[in-house]
């Protein structure tokens, strides 16, 4: 596995751009918080204490916790507290049949049209294209960015 500072480096190649750097910015937080609502949806037959229901997105960020700590500590803390955030978004939107799903669906669509349109005003790809595993590093080098404006280290 490569080391963080170099899937950083090479996530950020296709990134230069401040108007592509922005939107990604934006859009990558909400992609992420997208996966995680869709995940949501998904309830496991299995609970918690106090009744709190277990969903796929739980699972998951379970296995992207573990991800982003064989790549860094600092940084899978700082996911996992986006992860947490994003968990509680969930379960506030999550009150109505079908109302997380349809702002996660709508969001989601909407972020990628965003993206897709930063990386044609970039000039470049995006970096999922050559690797899927940077659709994990896009929320890291996010991450990183937050770390080195607070003089944390990755």
């Amino acid at each position: 596995m490569k080391p963080i500072n170099q899937w950083l480096s090479e996530y950020g190649e296709s990134h230069q751009n401040p108007t592509n750097k922005k939107v990604h910015f934006v859009c990558v937080p909400v992609i992420f918080f997208t996966i995680v609502g869709l995940l949501y949806c998904v309830k496991l037959p299995f609970s918690f204490a106090a009744g709190y229901p277990v969903t796929g997105a739980h699972i998951a960020l379970l296995f992207t916790a573990i991800y982003y700590s064989l790549l860094s500590i600092p940084l899978a803390i700082g996911m996992v507290l986006y992860s947490v955030v994003c968990l509680l978004l969930c379960r506030a939107i999550d009150t109505a049949p079908y109302q997380l799903l349809i702002v996660s669906i709508s969001l989601f669509v909407l972020a990628w049209i965003a993206q897709f349109w930063g990386h044609k005003v970039e000039g470049k790809k995006p970096s999922f294209l050559k690797d899927l595993q940077y659709l994990m590093i896009g929320p890291a080098w996010i991450m990183s960015f937050l770390f080195k404006k607070v003089g944390l280290s990755v």
